[in-house]
């Protein structure tokens, strides 16, 4: 019963990251373009996180602004396989992406109206923040799991752990 329950487990953590990874990597890459600057132009106009942007940047540039983050940050959360802590900040920081855009909900007038563009499009981020909490806390644990394994000697050969000996080719 243990095989199915890991299988769905590793299954589900998967589909939640790479979907994560995914999604961040489409929407990042559509705010480089007009229609999708114009499409979030009524969520950051009234944003205290973002509407100091325009007239900095321009509507343009603050889009440009957030699709470099958007991607960064599905970039660092698909390092999972090679660098797990790298890939849980990356998680971390798209956690803080969903609870800001959650918060639009509050900023944005009429988000809730039966409607609003909006609500639909902004409630979903509900679910990704949750996906992205799992994830993280599932990058962050193999996070400690490598540096276990570092830090304890080879269980079959009784080798010392490769920490041992970069002390003791430090020392040399």
């Amino acid at each position: 019963m243990q095989r199915s329950e890991d299988l769905y487990y590793s299954t589900g953590i998967g589909i939640s990251r790479y979907g994560l990874v995914g999604l961040l990597l489409l929407w990042g890459s559509f705010k480089f373009f007009s229609f999708e600057a114009l499409a979030i132009q009524p969520l950051v106009v009234h944003s205290p996180f973002f509407s100091w942007m325009l007239p900095v940047f321009g509507l343009q540039g603050t889009s440009n602004i957030i699709g470099i983050v958007e991607v960064s940050t599905g970039l660092l959360i698909a390092t999972r396989r090679w660098l797990p802590r790298v890939s849980a900040y990356g998680s971390l920081a798209a956690s803080v992406m969903f609870i800001i855009t959650l918060s639009f909900l509050v900023t944005t007038p009429g988000a809730f109206a039966a409607n609003s563009p909006f609500s639909g499009f902004l409630l979903k981020d509900i679910m990704f923040l949750g996906g992205a909490l799992v994830t993280a806390a599932d990058a962050l644990n193999a996070a400690h799991a490598a540096d276990a394994a570092l830090t304890m000697p080879d269980p079959v050969y009784g080798r010392p752990s490769m920490r041992e000996l970069k002390k003791r080719t430090a020392g040399s």
